[in-house]
This record gives structure tokens, C-alpha cells and sequence, in this order.
């Protein structure tokens, strides 16, 4: 049971692939906050986990409520002192093309997506750093990394919370707080009706909390993107290709126009340890061409 001794929150739990997060991670030998908008069904899944001998306590309340979130971190300490793992699963879909979609629908995905993890990541983060060890997992999708006809709103929040990962992982590291992303494919009330029969069968959500081991263990990376479903596992990155040094001039956009090719030649590149990596190799570039035209 490796992750006997430990502490996981995991949000959107009532059911779907939140659910199947808690029972693994259960399985595992963490104690769980099983956590909802629904007490009922947060109620449920806990009784799985205590049935099947585990431990675990269901908290409902909207993962956007700062105060509700605040109580179920404070009711977490109160029962088993420390907070190591958090899940942040909860989510909702209001798909339709940009064109047909209201600004009402956008602001809703973002605010439970990208805010709702927000103000849960928050609401751990002196626990995790103060222990010395925290666990956050961000749940991206491949709409937001790729994009997806119909799901502006969902995209746009689940490409912010990569990069909301990036930052948390960096400014964790020397307090042993680890943040990934995990960007599931798994038949849930969100996919119905998107994906055929066929492919929902294949797509059971027990499949993919496996990966969740990998990134929140022990041993756990930092700032990883796992892609996971139908039992498949991947890596995705954010890279950045060596490119070409054009300068200024009247005709610089000219330029890069001639030389899109080379600026988008992927061999060769790199996963910046930081986002200041841009700005430091593009100085460098700059400076190795004055040096050049100076000598």
C-alpha cells in the first residue's frame, strides 16, 4: 500500500472519475476526503471506501466556495492532522461553438475549472509547505493541450491550469510541494453524448486513476503531463524549438515569413525549466549576433 499514511483530497469525487480517483488512492492505503457538490453522493463513495476497509470522510460544497473549501481543509486537519495529496477533479462542461456560446457559459467553465482548483490548491498550500510534502495533481484535458471543436470555455480553462501547474511546481520545489497535470479520456456523465458507444465502453474512468500513483508517490516527478485512458499512458510537453535569430529592420516580418520553416523545425527542442528560458535564449541569440557583426 504505498501510500499508507497519507492524506488525499479529492474533488468532483460523487461519482464518474472523481470516484474512481478515491477508490483507488483508498486502495492504496490513503485516507480520503471524498468531496461534492451533493452530500448524498459524496456519502456513497465514502461508504465504498470505509465497506471495503478503508478510511474516509465525505465533505460536500462547490470547490469555488473559498469558506466551504476552507471548512473541509480545516475539518481534514482536525481528524487526521495533515493534508499530503489533492485531486483537483471537479469540473463541468457547457459545450457549444464560440459563435452560439454566451460569455455567461465562458466565465463558468473558467470559474469552476480553473478557479475551483485555484482556491483549493490555495487552501493546502501553507499546510503542504509547512509539512514539508505536498502532492497536487490539476486535471488538464486534451481540449485545452489540442483543442476541441465546441469547448472554447473548457480549452481555455484546461490549458490555464497547465500553466497554473508550471508555476506551483517551481515555487513547491524547495518545500517538497510536487504539482502535475493529468489529462484524462474516461466515460463520465461529461462525455456522454460526446463520444460513441463503442469508444465510452473502452473508456471505463477506472482506467486511468492508475496514473495518479505515478504523480503523487513518493517519488513523484514535478510539472509532468500525463495523458491517460482506455488503459494508454503518455507524456505531453510544452516545448520550445530552437528557431531563428531575424533582428529588427523595416523587413523583419518579411523575414520571419521566409524563414517560417526554420522557426518551426521541431527537431531540437527543449522543455524550458522556466518560462524566463524564452527571454534569456533569445537574449543570447541577439547578443551572439551583435558579437558577430561587431567582429
Amino acid at each position: 500500500m504505498t501510500l499508507a499514511g497519507r492524506v488525499a483530497i479529492v474533488t468532483g469525487a460523487g461519482g464518474g472519475l472523481g470516484r474512481q480517483h478515491a477508490l483507488y488512492l483508498a486502495r492504496q492505503g490513503a485516507r480520503v476526503v471524498v468531496n461534492d457538490l451533493g452530500q448524498d453522493a459524496a456519502d456513497a463513495v465514502a461508504a465504498e471506501i470505509v465497506a471495503a476497509g478503508g478510511e474516509a470522510i465525505a465533505v460536500a460544497g462547490s470547490v469555488t466556495d473559498e469558506a466551504a473549501v476552507q471548512a473541509m481543509v480545516e475539518r481534514t486537519l482536525a481528524a487526521w492532522g495533515r493534508i499530503d495529496i489533492l485531486i483537483n477533479n471537479a469540473g463541468i462542461l457547457r459545450d457549444k461553438s464560440f459563435a452560439k456560446m454566451s460569455l455567461d457559459d465562458f466565465r463558468l467553465v473558467v470559474e469552476v475549472h480553473l478557479m475551483g482548483a485555484a482556491v483549493c490548491s490555495k487552501a493546502v498550500w501553507e499546510t503542504m509547505r509547512g509539512q514539508g510534502y505536498g502532492r497536487i495533481v490539476m486535471t488538464t484535458s486534451s481540449s485545452g493541450l489540442y483543442g476541441n471543436f465546441g469547448q472554447a470555455n473548457y480549452g481555455a480553462a484546461k490549458m490555464a491550469l497547465v500553466g497554473l501547474m508550471q508555476t506551483l511546481a517551481i515555487e513547491g520545489e524547495k518545500y517538497g510541494v510536487r504539482v502535475n497535470c493529468l489529462a484524462p479520456t474516461a466515460a463520465t456523465q461529461m462525455t456522454a453524448g460526446v463520444l460513441s458507444e463503442q469508444s465510452l465502453n473502452q473508456l471505463d474512468p477506472a482506467l486511468v486513476s492508475p496514473a495518479l500513483l505515478a504523480l503523487v508517490a513518493e517519488d513523484a516527478p514535478t510539472r509532468a503531463i500525463v495523458c491517460a485512458g482506455a488503459g494508454h499512458f503518455a507524456r505531453a510537453y510544452v516545448t520550445l524549438t530552437p528557431g531563428a535569430w531575424i533582428g529588427g529592420g523595416p523587413d523583419a516580418g518579411e523575414r520571419v515569413q521566409a524563414a517560417w520553416a526554420t522557426i518551426s523545425d521541431p527537431a531540437g527542442s527543449v522543455v524550458p525549466d522556466y518560462g524566463f528560458t524564452q527571454a534569456e535564449r533569445e537574449v543570447a541569440s541577439a547578443e551572439a549576433h551583435a558579437g558577430g557583426a561587431a567582429g
